[in-house]
């Protein structure tokens, strides 16, 4: 099993928040509870969290309660209370830039204008981080970003957007179960291939 010890969903707190774009984090950290019966019930560095226990490893679950473009704080609050370094890391979050669904594993990188990322990499001071980002970009224009990402998605693309919370909880099992490569693989080209054979 990966060595990751801490597991961070990005996203804002409050129910107005709920079914939006900008908490795919969030939401893959409630799938990952619910897929492995973890409870998150414990309030600790400013975050919900629960510790979650995969083939006899434990990882935190974890949902900061700061709102998103201070994540960084209570990271870095649980970096250096559970002794951890970034490596021990992996990171949840939606991404403007991918398309609408893609899931893509990656080991390090910048944060691609995302502030909650500009937040956690300021805060820690490194990129060297696993994280999971999840395409929330929509098939149409869009006349005000911010609106878009905090706005509860239309009833339409609920039932999408459950199978993509659902995929990328998949993403970050295998992630921990067999490593970055096996992740990497099996789930980064999965929206092309899809696109290729239909």
């Amino acid at each position: 099993m990966a060595s990751v010890k801490l597991i961070v969903g990005l996203g804002n707190f409050g129910p107005e928040y709920d079914f939006s774009p900008h908490n795919m984090g969030f939401a893959v950290i409630d799938r990952l509870a619910a897929r492995n019966s973890v409870r998150l019930g414990r309030k600790q560095s400013q975050s919900i969290c629960g510790i979650l226990r995969l083939e006899g490893s434990d990882a935190w679950l974890i949902k900061p309660q700061t709102y998103m473009n201070l994540s960084g704080a209570a990271v870095k609050d649980w970096l250096v209370k559970q002794e951890c370094s970034p490596e021990d890391l992996l990171v949840i979050y939606d991404e403007l830039d991918l398309p609408w669904g893609a899931i893509r594993v990656r080991e390090r990188g910048g944060p691609a204008g995302h502030h909650g990322m500009e937040s956690v990499i300021k805060s820690i001071g490194s990129k060297e981080f696993a994280r999971v980002r999840i395409g929330v970009s929509p098939d149409r224009p869009l006349s005000d970003t911010i609106e878009y990402l905090l706005s509860p998605l239309g009833k339409s693309k609920r039932g999408e957007l459950n199978d993509i919370v659902d995929r990328a909880a998949e993403a970050v099992e295998t992630y921990l179960r067999e490593g970055a490569a096996k992740a990497m693989n099996r789930f980064n080209q999965k929206i092309e291939r899809d696109a290729a054979q239909s």
